[in-house]
């Protein structure tokens, strides 16, 4: 017979954990199943650990430019690979350490490590025990798309996970995928030293964003030495003794000769050994469980939440997720994944950061729009600090005078832009955005007098 729970949560990724205390909290007896690393993706091989590299690329960029500070350090500065991993390496520790503590401490929560799969309806099996509950929650994450043309025991070819483990630096890291993941490690090891080339099959990077933001991004990272080849319709790889990737394009075939290859080229659900056909969950062709606005699955009394169910690939959303079951479990409030506001940034330096509409969703809409732009240029506490790259820019609806989407390209970017974000979910107008007074001097300052030149677009 199964251990009988009231809710059973499988993966301790960032949903996961924070339901099961507070369904424990309520007094439901409950179950969380991990079946290898307490934290998930963001504090093992995700946030935590590429933004921890993130800063000491930027210490070392920042060291190097005493020139324009006014100071010299003695000698060059180099990167120590396996004092950076180590550092890295114990903050995930730290991180990961207290989420399975904060676990194993709340009474009511029974811990379980091992792989959960459904062998029926609201029932899962664990190794050699069996487990049932009233209610089913599914946090399992998803993982780097590893593709075909590359050898998986080869240890030259990298993903977003393997790439942390590094304690070299490569000579010359190839980087095939030109988004988030994929430029965030080209600066980060074009600081440590190595050489990077990054091949992406768009005309673009980044092809999310609109053009502007893309075209002033590949300028910083060209002017840092990073090479590009855009609009690849073909790209082969030749493991010998060098790493070789073909690229053929607009402008023919060419070779490009690293000792590294990193894939950043998409991510797949952590769906595919658990079971879900014997508990009738539905998938997308991709593998992403099916939900509906409140996180719950096509099965009676199964939820998904989280990246696996293709509404959300960040921390972010995920942890919302959680909140949104909560409160329709647990406090009759109905909340939903339609009511938060598209917003994430690209943790290149300077870092995009994002909420809402692009331009081109916006004038994709049909509304009439009004847009004020700023470059980073203009901006006092920008130049004081020398950090003058980019730009920000606000749409706003030419009726309602409501801020639609913004853009904070630029030093900082990733904090500046929720002063926009939170007005939007606020439901505020542009006007009380452009009529606050904010501290001088700071980047933010600028945010009111970039609103009050909004024009018609």
């Amino acid at each position: 017979m199964p251990t009988h729970y009231d809710a059973i949560v499988i993966g301790a990724g960032q949903a996961g954990p924070s339901l099961a205390m507070r369904l424990a909290t309520a007094g439901r007896k409950t179950a969380i199943i991990e079946r290898l690393r307490f934290g998930g993706t963001c504090v093992n091989v995700g946030c935590i650990p590429t933004k921890t590299l993130v800063a000491s690329a930027r210490a070392m960029h920042l060291a190097r430019r005493g020139d324009e500070f006014g100071f010299a350090i003695d000698g060059s500065v180099e990167a120590d690979m396996m004092r950076i991993k180590a550092r890295k390496d114990d903050i995930v520790r730290q991180s990961r350490e207290g989420v399975e503590s904060s676990l194993r401490s709340t009474p009511n929560l029974t811990v379980l490590e091992g792989h959960a799969s459904f062998i029926g309806a609201r029932t899962l099996s664990v190794g050699a025990q069996k487990l049932a509950a009233h209610e089913i929650f599914i946090n399992v994450g998803a993982r780097a798309v590893l593709p075909q043309m590359a050898d998986p025991n080869d240890p030259r070819c990298l993903t977003n996970s393997s790439i942390l483990d590094l304690e070299t630096i490569p000579d010359h890291l190839v980087i095939v995928g030109g988004s988030y993941i994929g430029l965030e490690f080209a600066q980060i090891f074009r600081r440590f030293g190595s050489r990077v080339s990054v091949i992406e099959q768009g005309e673009r990077i980044i092809p999310r964003e609109d053009d502007d933001v893309s075209a002033q991004l590949k300028g910083v990272l060209e002017a840092e030495g990073i090479a590009f080849h855009l609009g690849a319709s073909r790209i082969d790889l030749t493991l010998g003794a060098d790493v070789t990737v073909t690229v053929g394009g607009p402008s023919g075939t060419h070779d490009v000769n690293g000792s590294h290859i990193l894939f950043a080229v998409g991510r797949r659900p952590n769906t595919d050994d658990l079971g879900l056909d014997r508990a009738g969950v539905k998938m997308n062709p991709k593998g992403f469980i099916e939900v509906d606005d409140q996180c719950r699955t096509s099965a009676a009394g199964i939820w998904a939440l989280g990246e696996c169910n293709g509404r959300g690939a960040f921390t972010h959303t995920s942890y919302n997720d959680y909140e949104i079951v909560a409160a329709n479990i647990l406090d009759a409030d109905q909340r939903r994944i339609s009511d938060r506001i598209v917003c994430y940034a690209l943790y290149t330096d300077p870092p995009v950061g994002r909420a809402g509409m692009t331009l081109r969703e916006a004038q994709a809409s049909g509304r009439p729009l009004l847009v004020a732009t700023r470059p980073m240029s203009k901006v006092s506490r920008a130049r004081e600090m020398s950090e003058t790259d980019g730009f920000m820019r606000a749409i706003v609806d030419a009726e309602t005078r409501h801020i639609l989407g913004a853009v904070v390209f630029g030093v900082r970017g990733d904090e500046i832009v929720h002063s926009l974000l939170d007005v939007m979910y606020a439901g505020a107008s542009a006007t009380t955005v452009a009529r606050a007074v904010h501290i001088h001097p700071t980047v933010s300052e600028l945010i009111p007098t970039m609103l009050q030149d909004l024009k018609p677009l």
